[in-house]
């Protein structure tokens, strides 16, 4: 991974200043540009809203909404409290996730969100009597969990027995009592099927099955329009740097086609993007404090780990990386180093779970140099472990 100019320079900058280094730098420019991008290319309707779990950081909240969001996905009432602070009335919120409570259900319909997506029968009722107890009507969505999936995906939402949503085989039963509800006003269907795809076409794919379901309920339910459509995210990263990017470009055309296939002119379709708004706008930096060989293999031990940096272990995945170079000198003659080899990168943690990375070919790292892990802006320090071990919790540095 090369790391741009500024970044480097912020690198050792904080170095320079004594203490050993373990932060977060943050440029939200790259998630600015995204957004701008992305509403440029996609069809009329689609609407991109930040799903702030995956970095809430009030910098990104604000990059959100500098740049042009629809508004934020949120999945708590913390998340609620933090996107209204930065700016974004509820109005703007569309709250997603399963086992929601009564007290943050109250909170959204007493403060006018968007849109309350169903995760279950038992929702459902819990939602109608607290519109029933507030004298006010609410506007959802219906998450299914879809009989298909995403083979290649990072991550799978759907297919199999899962928490998430009503299961597409049982719509028949529970839609019809979900429309009976006097407050809640049925908009449409919620279908995220996978996170971090890399293939277009398998998106599209979901896209096509989605409303293929959209138009089966429609045909079912006269009166019944699905006018919201909510793909979820997916847009993955190529964390592994192979190269083969994720293009939105040709999502976009491809969801054009589909929506002129299936005559869906004039609906509306939610994106709820964190990882591919969020991820390279971010860097894990951290000191590293040893360096020694194990039974053929160099284990190099960092000021942070997992309860800093948990995703790399949590996914088994290794982040981009690179060494900033300090030149400081040895502790002791003949200290250990690595030079053009593959070795493990770990943290402070008294478990053999605290990995970074795993057999990574590093060309030149010594003791004080630092480990820069990339696409670190999505999923990095509130995934983690922060509390394991009570060490001091990592800087997070904004440089724009």
């Amino acid at each position: 991974m090369k790391l741009p100019e500024h970044v480097e320079a912020a690198i050792r900058q904080r170095a320079g200043e004594g203490g050993t280094l373990n932060c977060y730098i943050y440029d939200t420019r790259p998630m600015r540009e995204k957004i701008a991008h992305l509403a440029r290319i996609m069809p009329e309707g689609v609407e991109v809203f930040y799903a702030m779990k995956a970095n809430p950081h009030p910098a990104f909240l604000a990059a959100a909404r500098e740049a042009g969001a629809a508004g934020i996905e949120i999945a708590s009432l913390g998340e609620a409290e933090k996107a209204v602070a930065a700016g974004f009335s509820p109005a703007e919120l569309i709250y997603t996730g399963p086992g929601k409570s009564p007290e943050e259900l109250e909170w959204a319909v007493s403060r006018g969100i968007r849109t309350l997506h169903l995760e279950s029968l038992a929702e459902a009722h819990r939602l109608e009597a607290i519109c029933d107890e507030l004298n006010r009507g609410q506007d959802v969505l219906l998450r299914v969990n879809a009989n298909f999936d995403i083979h290649e995906a990072q991550t799978t939402f759907s297919g199999g027995s899962r928490k998430f949503g009503v299961d597409e085989e049982k719509l028949g039963e529970v839609l019809p009592r979900i429309l009976k509800l006097p407050h809640l006003r049925f908009r449409g269907l919620h279908v995220y099927a996978a996170s971090g795809v890399l293939n277009v076409d398998d998106l599209l794919k979901n896209c096509e099955l989605v409303f293929g379901m959209a138009q089966a309920i429609e045909a079912e339910h006269p009166g019944v329009v699905c006018d919201i459509i909510d793909f979820g995210g997916g847009f993955g990263i190529d964390y592994l740097e192979t190269g083969q990017d994720f293009d939105p470009e040709a999502w976009a055309r491809g969801l054009e086609a589909l929506i002129r296939r299936f005559g869906f002119f004039g609906r509306t379709f939610f994106l709820e993007l964190g990882r591919y708004l969020a991820a390279d706008s971010g860097w894990f930096c951290t000191e590293i404090l040893d360096i020694k060989e194990s039974r053929g293999k160099k284990q190099v031990i960092c000021a942070g780990g997992i309860n800093h940096f948990r995703r790399p272990a949590a996914l088994a995945i290794n982040h981009p990386l690179a060494i900033v170079r300090m030149h400081r000198p040895p502790l002791f003659t003949g200290q250990e180093s690595v030079r053009d080899e593959s070795v493990y990168f770990g943290g402070p943690l008294c478990t053999g779970a605290d990995k970074l990375a795993n057999d990574v070919h590093v060309e030149a790292a010594d003791i004080g140099d630092i480990a820069v892990f990339g696409y670190a802006g999505a999923y990095g320090l509130t995934m983690s472990n922060i509390e394991f071990l009570s060490h001091e919790r990592p800087e997070e540095i904004v440089l724009a």
